[in-house]
């Protein structure tokens, strides 16, 4: 059974096109290793600036293998050089009853 992911980031000054960039190469990158489904990504963005991404895995599993995948690991390394990663509690929109973002993507 699949397993949807909800993860936010802070860009870096000046870094959001790379954040946005490595967000492109994640999902592809994850579904040619076989962690990812085919489900299409959300893409979005916070009132504060924070990028908010839906996906889906394969199985739960699959986070497990991704973490010993070199290939993810040097993808998480783009993303710690663009961006922090963020709870999404701390999202003023996380409050609402409907936390409802701006689409990017």
């Amino acid at each position: 059974m699949g397993m949807i992911s909800v993860v936010g980031f802070k860009p870096k000054a000046g870094m959001e096109t790379e954040l946005l960039d490595a967000l492109a190469d994640r999902v592809a990158l994850l579904r040619r290793l076989g962690l990812a489904t085919d489900r299409p990504t959300i893409t979005a963005r916070a009132r504060g600036g924070v990028i908010v991404e839906i996906s889906e895995w394969v199985d739960q599993d699959a986070i497990g293998r991704a973490h010993e995948t070199p290939e993810v690991t040097a993808l998480w390394t783009r993303f710690d050089a663009c961006s922090e990663y963020v709870k999404l509690g701390s999202l003023e929109e996380c409050d609402e009853l409907f936390a409802t973002f701006e689409t990017i993507r």
